[in-house]
């Protein structure tokens, strides 16, 4: 990077802040406090047709400090973690405490359940790039995507590089910090025939630069994935199977994870309220989340409460084990915290595996969708509706491209009706999965 990152001294620094407003907010009278500091920096370089576009070193920082005053809750923020900028978030979050409604369901998470297993994850791996290295990175991927036979133009290749330290603290003794990077390259091109003009992308991500793919690989698969989309036609209307990419169907889990989180279920807004303990995939299937997984996307032995992570077994055999709370959720719902403030961590499933090509078998005539637009999904109901770009299958074999048609159904209705499993995982994001083969979807095309 092009100017240097100091992690550990970041995180001292990060740490006695916190300490600091931890202690002035005892002193000026709330009963309970909790902070949390973070700092980041990273690169971020641009280029298009050969040329940069863009070169970008940012750093941002923020300390936010929340107070109790009973069961009245103020919270303020701050991006300068200077000793006058704490003292004046922290008064400021003391005034809000003391005008706002009590709430029952108000304070911090349990003393007793603060995480004291605190290893070291592995996920902080700072990357020494240089802007003209990273430059010249972005250059090769570009320009092996361009050298491929048929793409006309290019939408450009991008390269961010960045490590970070957070730091949590409350009123409990508990401090909990944690150094971590993260390091992508993209590219997006052009290609162009008789029935118009098809763009695609590809990307590689990860914790550790070296688990990095080859530029000219990324970009070499970024003009393939453009390449197979020309010649693009409607596909029938009608009830058909669907298979989702796996770059997708993490996004079906994410919908899942969306239903069974607390936030959504104690204001009675999810689609999910009230079926713990019901059946909602087919008895093959579990998910889990795995925070301790050393140098996974998302690991962290805390929540964003302190909370020691744990693995939670969200779906077991097809039933749902267990919803997805914080303190405070679980207290609207006369239930315990499952160490989920901040979301899930490295979501993962059990499942019987297929090769795409068995998938496509199984499916017979359907289609493969590879890619999603629009935000039609209702979280309170479940129904889906999404615009798709994909394939044409039958006979258990691709036809054809497809585009400008939309795929509906229900969530619930989904999850009962998936079939199948591929062995495909995309691994590059917190949610690891494979294609899912989902028995019957109404498609709206020709």
């Amino acid at each position: 990077m092009a100017q240097a990152f100091d992690a550990s001294a970041q995180q001292s620094l990060l740490t006695a802040r916190a300490e600091e407003a931890l202690a002035l907010a005892k002193r000026m009278g709330a009963d309970a406090a909790e902070v949390g500091a973070s700092v980041d920096q990273g690169i971020g370089v641009s280029v298009r047709l050969g040329e940069v576009e863009t070169v970008e070193l940012s750093r941002d920082q923020g300390i936010a400090v929340t107070l109790y005053v009973g069961q009245r809750k103020g919270s303020a923020s701050s991006t300068d973690a200077s000793s006058a900028s704490i003292q004046a978030a922290v008064e400021k979050a003391l005034a809000i405490a003391r005008y706002t409604g009590e709430d029952p369901a108000a304070g911090l998470a349990d003393a007793a359940l603060m995480a004291s297993e605190l290893p070291d994850l592995k996920v902080h791996y700072p990357w020494a790039l240089t802007t003209d290295e990273a430059i010249e990175l972005a250059l090769a991927c570009e320009q092996a995507g361009r050298d491929v036979e048929g793409i006309s133009q290019s939408d450009g290749a991008s390269l961010s590089s960045g490590e970070g330290v957070r730091v949590y603290a409350n009123s409990h003794g508990f401090l909990g910090t944690q150094k971590g990077s993260s390091h992508s390259l993209s590219c997006m091109l052009i290609a162009q025939d008789d029935g118009g003009m098809q763009r695609d992308y590809d990307y590689t991500s990860a914790r550790d630069p070296r688990a990095l793919r080859d530029p000219a690989d990324v970009g070499r698969e970024a003009a393939a994935r453009t390449l197979r989309r020309l010649g693009a036609q409607r596909p029938p209307t009608g009830t058909f199977p669907v298979l989702f990419d796996p770059s997708l169907s993490g996004g079906l889990i994410g919908h899942l994870l969306g239903g069974i989180a607390g936030g959504a279920l104690y204001r009675q807004s999810s689609f999910l309220c009230d079926r713990l303990g019901t059946v909602l995939f087919p008895d093959w299937f579990s998910l889990e989340e795995r925070p301790m997984e050393v140098g996974a996307t998302a690991s962290s032995p805390f929540d964003g409460e302190g909370v020691q992570t744990r693995n939670n077994r969200f779906i077991d055999e097809g039933r749902i084990e267990s919803y997805m709370l914080s303190s405070y959720s679980a207290r609207r719902m006369g239930m315990q915290t499952t160490g989920n403030a901040g979301g899930a961590r490295n979501v993962r499933l059990t499942a019987p595996l297929k090769p795409r090509e068995a998938l496509l078998q199984e499916m017979g005539k359907g289609i493969w969708v590879t890619e999603l637009m629009g935000q039609g999904v209702n979280g309170v109901t479940g129904d889906y509706s999404r615009g798709a770009a994909g394939f044409w299958v039958e006979n258990g074999k691709v036809q054809y491209p497809i585009e400008e048609f939309t795929i509906a159904g229900n969530l619930e209705r989904m999850f009962a009706g998936l079939v199948g499993i591929g062995d495909d995982a995309d691994t590059r994001g917190s949610v690891h999965t494979g294609s899912w083969l989902i028995d019957a979807m109404t498609v709206a095309g020709n």
